[in-house]
């Protein structure tokens, strides 16, 4: 049994279909506030299983109802968990910097769930979300006509799918108000500037790896989940779109990608389209130093947003 893809310290995929994932240092859920949040785990989907972690404000002795933000976790669509000791603590700042309550969803992975599973995974969290206006104590507090969508790299292209299957489903009792890109991780068959450079070698061939693990066997990456312009949308329904903000990082390989699908959404008429860079930063920073004064600034922007929206 050999080794045929490998992203070393985070997946394993073996001749045999057999998938080996290692073990990252991970933030229990807690309902006694520290830090000015509480959170807990709850489960959305238990046959499958999708689950989430809720992540709540101290808000003592206010009836002001607060916004919700749905985030979706990054990982190539292959690795990635709310549980991350990183997005523990990235989200649950988030929540007391915006005064909003944060359900994060752990949806199934590739390659033994290629999409579009994540995809419908994470859509399903918004019904659930929906099933719970009564029944869940820690939605109390909630404004379930302010909701917003967000995730990084993987995560933020998930944002973009289940926007789409949002807007055209009428009975879903929710109202998206913005969406909140993190270095969204999108492609194609044809290269960007910067993936065609020789430095960004190393970056090409373990994307690649995870685009073969995590779209459909027959696919490339023209497939419509890996590029944005391969989706079915009308005019009219692009129109209709909710609120956009894409957040770049200067030394991201894939900043390219932000920058392409913030102008895509401009020439389709989106009604608010806004692209922020933080320069001199990589990759979902936010995740590997989640209490840097880069991540604090991106968290307050991620709040003005949602203010504005």
């Amino acid at each position: 049994m050999s080794i045929v893809a490998e992203a070393p310290g985070f997946i394993q995929v073996f001749s045999d279909g057999s998938v080996k994932r290692f073990e990252h240092e991970i933030a229990p859920a807690s309902q006694e506030s520290a830090g000015g949040y509480k959170s807990k785990d709850v489960t959305i989907d238990p046959s499958k299983p999708i689950t989430g972690r809720i992540f709540l404000p101290d808000t003592p002795g206010s009836s002001t109802l607060l916004p919700i933000l749905v985030y979706f976790h990054g990982g190539g669509f292959c690795i990635g968990s709310t549980t991350w000791l990183g997005y523990h603590h990235f989200l649950g700042d988030l929540s007391v910097v915006s005064q909003s309550i944060v359900l994060s969803i752990d949806y199934r992975l590739a390659p033994e769930h290629r999409l579009p599973v994540a995809y419908d995974d994470c859509y399903s969290s918004l019904e659930w979300l929906c099933s719970q206006v009564t029944s869940e104590p820690w939605f109390k507090q909630a404004d379930h006509s302010h909701v917003f969508l967000s995730g990084d790299s993987a995560g933020g292209n998930i944002v973009h799918q289940v926007a789409i299957k949002a807007m055209r489903n009428n009975d879903l009792h929710v109202k998206i108000k913005g969406l909140l890109l993190i270095h969204p991780y999108f492609g194609s068959e044809e290269r960007t500037d910067r993936e065609g450079a020789d430095s960004a070698a190393g970056y090409v061939a373990m994307n690649d790896m995870f685009w073969r693990l995590s779209i459909p066997d027959w696919s490339n990456r023209d497939y419509f989940g890996c590029n944005f312009e391969k989706q079915e949308v009308s005019e009219a329904e692009w129109r209709e779109f909710p609120a956009v903000v894409v957040y770049v990082a200067g030394l991201d390989f894939l900043k390219e990608r932000g920058t392409m699908y913030t102008k895509f959404l401009q020439r389709k008429e989106v009604k608010k389209v806004k692209l922020v860079e933080t320069e001199r930063e990589s990759h979902v920073f936010h995740v590997f130093y989640p209490k840097s004064e880069a991540t604090r600034l991106l968290q307050r922007q991620m709040s003005e947003f949602m203010k504005d929206n």
